[in-house]
């Protein structure tokens, strides 16, 4: 054992701010490091040195997939063997069924990153018994054991999209409540969700800054098995997963281009995205074949999982960076023509994600992903995000970014910052969701000035656990990472905007 090893292992176990269960997982990401990376060509191998391709520190050695949606109402039906509960035969017996089996869903944060839709999963245990007061109680609880127990932001809680009482609950409670634990996401149907439920939604927008909104139509058709809403706002298949998320970083391949635009659409980029393939596929089939996580779960063996349902996610983050590199006069957010460009970027992505051939995989393909970043991706920009400091006024930036939304089936994100008047009148993130959703947007989510609680890239983080983290650490692992994010990223210099038709009359004609 190499003393520099011992060294990063000693350096763990005396950390002062770290919890008992922050250096377990951190002794555990060390262990799993020191194995070799799946055989991977040289080409391959120099993409990861560079930096031009990037696992997320998922580790050299996948053994548990990086995001698992367990179809959770099957245990509350049949109860689980492995873990020796009978099936929920009332509403407080499912919420306690649901508390245990959260326990054993890993991810690659090692807590699980879906809890569910929630309503859909306890409104079959309600009655005209459950008053407002009593389901908010019970709510309550649930939502301190998550916070509690879960210390990860990366969790997610889908209600919608239709409206019921336990959708009412948890908005009431996520508001009241201003946790970072659970994130919650709307699912949102114009035929089929009422416009108060979008209000109740909107309010809560105002307050905490959630719910997160997405447009349920798009994302069923590219999941009619069903799907949730988990992470940075990844979409992915219900009773599945994703094996992994590798990202192409597209600033990184522009600087390695030399030569005409059309040069890099024909050339460079295919082959920087087969590259980023290998690896992939290298990475999913370790997990499968050689670490045989499926052949092990009892999430599969019990029906909760279904190996077959399991994506791999193909991310790219720096589209901002590529164009405007490419262009030298142009910028995206602000030129057609940037904006053009990206569509025939992302264009060239999906349809090889689309054609190319994936192991393992839900439909034998990968699906693709704009990643939200990390802390340490500095000078380069989420997703196909505009950067910060240079957004566009709301209604440009709606349409600069929504034609692509329909191209990234495991998710996209964009982040609209909002002047804190908007809380005088919330129906008006109501009109602007409902306005991105008819002109294409995936999904939809605000940041709102004035909110201790804040959207970091996709995750929740309290500004004020960041101010505390320095002297006393933090029991909620996402607080370092949304730190790093916040300082590295300029995160809060969005511009916030007044949603106003005479600010931009625009906008009238965007939400009608």
């Amino acid at each position: 054992m190499s003393s520099s090893f011992q060294d990063q292992v000693s350096a763990v176990v005396t950390a002062p701010k770290l919890t008992y269960r922050q250096r377990l997982q951190q002794l555990a990401l060390l262990a799993e490091g020191a194995l070799p990376y799946p055989k991977l060509s040289t080409a391959a191998d120099g993409a990861m040195e560079s930096g031009l391709v990037s696992d997320l520190r998922e580790g050299p050695a996948p053994y548990r997939p990086r995001y698992l949606l367990p179809d959770y109402s099957v245990a509350l039906r049949n109860g689980s063997e492995f873990l020796e509960l009978e099936p929920a035969t009332d509403l407080e017996d499912a919420v306690a069924l649901l508390e245990i089996l959260y326990h054993h869903v890993p991810s690659i944060t090692t807590y699980p990153v879906y809890f569910g839709d929630l309503d859909a999963l306890l409104m079959p245990y309600w009655d005209e018994s459950w008053t407002p007061e009593r389901l908010d109680r019970v709510v309550t609880r649930l939502w301190r054991f998550l916070d509690r127990t879960i210390p990860d932001a990366f969790a997610h809680a889908n209600i919608g999209p239709i409206d019921n009482p336990v959708a009412r609950s948890v908005l009431r409670v996520d508001r009241a409540r201003a946790q970072v634990v659970p994130n919650l996401t709307l699912k949102w149907d114009p035929d089929t969700s009422t416009e108060a439920l979008l209000l109740a939604a909107a309010e809560g927008i105002a307050a905490v800054n959630k719910p997160h909104i997405a447009n349920d139509p798009l994302i069923r058709r590219d999941f009619p098995e069903g799907y949730g809403v988990v992470s940075c706002y990844n979409t992915l298949p219900l009773g599945g997963g994703s094996h992994t998320l590798t990202r192409l970083n597209l600033k990184v391949s522009g600087e390695r281009h030399h030569g005409s635009i059309e040069r890099y659409l024909d050339e460079t980029l295919p082959a920087h995205i087969e590259l980023t393939f290998e690896i992939i596929e290298a990475r999913v089939r370790y997990l499968v074949e050689e670490a045989r996580f499926y052949e092990h779960s009892f999430l599969v063996r019990e029906g909760l999982l279904h190996p077959e349902r399991f994506t791999a996610m193909f991310g790219i983050y720096g589209t901002a960076e590529l164009v405007n590199g490419l262009f030298g006069d142009k910028r995206y957010g602000k030129d057609a023509e940037a904006a053009e460009l990206t569509r025939r970027v992302i264009d060239v992505i999906a349809s090889r994600v689309e054609r190319r051939e994936m192991p393992h995989c839900r439909n034998g393909r990968a699906t693709l992903h704009a990643q939200s970043g990390i802390g340490e991706d500095v000078g380069v920009t989420a997703g196909a995000r505009v950067p910060i400091g240079e957004d566009p006024e709301l209604v440009d930036h709606i349409l600069t970014v929504a034609p692509h939304h329909h191209r990234f089936a495991s998710g996209i994100s964009d982040i609209f910052a909002l002047e804190s008047s908007v809380r005088a009148n919330p129906a008006a993130i109501a009109d602007v969701a409902r306005g991105a959703f008819a002109h294409g947007m995936r999904e939809i989510t605000f940041n709102v000035e004035g909110c201790d609680l804040v959207r970091v890239t996709g995750y929740m983080v309290r500004l004020s656990d960041i101010e505390r983290l320095r002297a006393e650490g933090s029991r909620i692992n996402s607080t370092v990472l949304g730190a790093d994010s916040v300082e590295n990223w300029g995160l809060l210099d969005r511009v916030p905007r007044v949603i106003s038709t005479e600010f931009d009359p625009r906008l009238g004609a965007l939400i009608r």
